[in-house]
C-alpha cells in the first residue's frame, strides 16, 4: 500500500532519485539529503504508514525487521562499535516532517541533533 502523494513512498517506488544503501521487500533506506551527522540514513517501510501512532499489530514484522537493518547499515556504515542514536518522531510536536514512518539511523562525530 502506498500514498500517490508521499515523498517517501515516491522514493520507494523509484519516481524520486535518492541515494538508496538499502532496498528488501519490507524496508527501504536512504541518506537524509539535510543530514545532521556523518552517518544520517532514514530507515522507512515499503508500506505506507503515517507514524507510530497509525502502527498496527498486523504491522509488526515491519518493526522487527527495520531494527535488524539498522543494526546492519550500522556494520556497515562502520559506526556500530562507537555508538549511534535512533530518533522516530510522530506528529506535529514530535517535529515529524514527512507523514511515513521512519527511523533515523545517525552517527559518527560530530553529531548535531540535540543530546537530551
Amino acid at each position: 500500500m502506498r500514498d500517490p502523494d508521499c515523498i517517501f513512498c515516491k522514493i520507494i517506488a523509484g519516481e524520486i532519485p535518492s541515494d538508496i544503501i538499502h532496498q528488501d521487500e519490507m524496508v527501504t533506506a536512504f541518506n537524509d539529503i539535510h543530514p545532521r551527522a556523518p552517518v544520517h540514513v532514514l530507515i522507512v517501510p515499503n508500506k505506507h504508514i503515517a507514524n507510530n501512532n497509525t502502527f498496527q499489530v498486523k504491522d509488526e514484522p515491519i518493526a522487527g525487521h527495520m531494527f535488524t537493518i539498522v543494526r546492519k547499515l550500522a556494520e556497515d556504515l562502520e559506526i556500530a562499535d562507537n555508538g549511534y542514536r535512533l530518533i522516530l518522531n510522530t506528529g506535529e510536536h514530535g517535529h515529524q516532517e514527512v507523514q511515513h514512518l521512519h527511523l533515523h539511523l545517525i552517527g559518527g562525530h560530530p553529531m548535531q541533533y540535540p543530546m537530551g
